[in-house]
């Protein structure tokens, strides 16, 4: 009650937490919602998960339908009217410098790569500020993060590799879901 008056700054700094965090879950419930409609186009999708023995989750895990694309996506809600740019090798939200960020999931994606034994491709998928051209790419010290808005999102994804390959497809989400856990 008193963190609202400014009385109980602790509890004000919680309340501000808590709020970030119920954004960011909204963010990522919508993100998932969005991704559905890769479903219809042979995708499988796995969200809120961790890697067996650790304790960060991973918000979706992409398998296409050929078998030879899987996306780490990481959702972030950042400030509305902001713009989201790759500049001097470093990826900028406004003027601060987001970089940690797209090395953070450039890692969780090696991380993911090899215990699934594939490729991984990290995708930071932003909301609220807007990302120049709808599509940046930054390079980190593991490779390069792609940066999409949340509306780019599934038109970038329909880009990778094309063809089906069912059985490759359901071999490598067997592995997926032997390696990868609901994140609880």
């Amino acid at each position: 009650m008193t963190a609202w008056a400014g009385l109980n700054p602790r509890a004000a700094a919680a309340d501000a937490v808590a709020a970030r965090w119920r954004l960011g879950a909204e963010a990522e419930r919508e993100t998932a919602r969005r991704l559905r409609a890769l479903r219809l186009r042979g995708w499988r999708i796995r969200h809120d998960v961790r890697l067996t023995g650790r304790r960060f989750n991973l918000d979706h895990i992409l398998v296409s339908p050929c078998g030879t694309a899987v996306v780490m996506a990481d959702t972030k809600r950042w400030p509305l009217g902001w713009t989201v740019t790759a500049a001097g090798g470093r990826l900028w939200c406004g003027g601060e410098d987001r970089t940690g960020e797209a090395e953070k999931a450039a890692r969780y994606a090696s991380l993911v790569a090899g215990a699934v034994g594939v490729q991984v491709w990290p995708l930071l998928i932003v909301h609220g500020s807007r990302v120049a051209g709808g599509h940046v790419q930054v390079g980190t010290e593991s490779g390069p993060v792609q940066v999409v808005g949340v509306d780019q999102a599934v038109r970038v994804l329909r880009a990778a590799p094309a063809g089906w390959s069912w059985p490759r497809a359901r071999g490598v989400t067997v592995r997926v879901d032997e390696v990868l856990s609901p994140y609880r």
